[in-house]
């Protein structure tokens, strides 16, 4: 690293904003990531280990807008979310075809 390199680093250091305790919103924290890197803040966070595992896999697929309406209502009526009589009706559909 040059001499002017780490002037610039030593300075960018020194502008650095605290990390407020708390955020109002998600907006709010969102709006101070967006302005800032996490890699000037270093020993403010920790690695921490996750494990996760998918629990149900969902797919998009396009369907037209009126078959969309019809879906949403009759689902309404039936008192499910459309994406559980949309797989219902497809499973009866792909059954019935063999």
């Amino acid at each position: 690293m040059t001499g002017a390199e780490r002037r610039y680093f030593h300075e960018q250091k020194k502008k650095v904003d605290p990390i407020p305790e708390e955020f109002a919103s998600y907006g709010e924290a969102a709006e101070f990531w967006d302005k800032h890197d996490t890699t000037h803040y270093p020993g403010k966070f920790r690695t921490v280990k996750v494990v996760s595992e998918f629990r149900n896999r969902h797919y998009e697929i396009p369907i037209d807008g009126d078959v969309a309406l019809r879906l949403q209502q009759r689902a309404r009526k039936a008192g499910i979310p459309p994406g559980r009589l949309a797989s219902e009706l497809l499973r009866k559909q792909l059954r019935a075809a063999g």
